[in-house]
């Protein structure tokens, strides 16, 4: 089997995780980007959350090595490379689009993710740590990534019921995309539950609606993966 997959899987992952360093990070949209300032806005998770990159980085990092030195040509592994290219390597210029337009980073998130879907679909089970955990564990977090873009864009251009009822609709579409995603990696469920407590704890004692169904949401995410595990 051609192990060029292999390599660009290996060379997607790389850019991507250095991604960040070489566009000089990301701390989140300019509150003026758009026509309505979005500053603190109630769907996106506490700043702490965000240090999951950080695993997540990591994790696909030795995944990818590990599929590049050790399983370049093992067909169990070879159906996933496609769509992880696909997520990963247009991912590797969010940042640079995010502080272009949020609309199109929108976009491209969303890609990221169904592309993210599709991989973690395909995983094996063998190799699990090395292979679906840490594909899970990016797919989940992209589920919440995407719907707080999607709520950020809403109320950003004045679309609809403002910043609370579009931080209601980030909530109830990840935690519904959760319960769509049919896999049995608990880490996709790990992940979506760690930001949906994100955003429980930003919203503590600033939006006491936000924050109620956050953490309810965070509950039904924890029980859901515990189910299915």
């Amino acid at each position: 089997m051609d192990p060029i997959k292999a390599v660009l899987t290996f060379c997607a992952t790389l850019f991507f995780v250095l991604s960040p360093l070489l566009q000089g990070g990301f701390g989140g949209f300019d509150p003026a980007q758009f026509p309505v300032p979005q500053d603190g806005p109630p769907a996106q998770p506490a700043g702490y959350a965000f240090a999951i990159w950080g695993v997540i980085y990591l994790w696909l990092l030795v995944s990818a090595g590990a599929g590049l030195f050790l399983r370049a040509k093992d067909a169990a592994w070879e159906e996933t490379r496609l769509p992880l290219i696909l997520s990963l390597a247009p991912g590797a210029a969010w940042i640079g689009v995010a502080r272009l337009s949020p609309v199109w980073a929108t976009a491209l998130i969303i890609w990221m993710l169904v592309t993210a879907l599709v991989a973690l679909g395909r995983t094996p089970q063998r190799d699990r740590w090395l292979l679906q955990a840490p594909v899970a564990l990016y797919a989940g977090w992209l589920t919440a990534a995407t719907w707080v873009s999607v709520a950020l864009v809403g109320a950003g251009y004045g679309i609809g019921p403002g910043e609370t009822g579009w931080a209601v609709i980030a909530l109830l579409g990840a935690s519904g995309t959760g319960a769509l995603v049919r896999t049995r990696a608990p880490e996709y469920g790990l992940a979506l539950l760690w930001a949906l407590v994100g955003v429980a704890v930003a919203n503590a004692g600033q939006n006491t609606p936000v924050a109620l169904l956050a953490g309810a949401c965070a509950l039904a995410a924890g029980a859901l993966t515990w189910r299915r595990r």
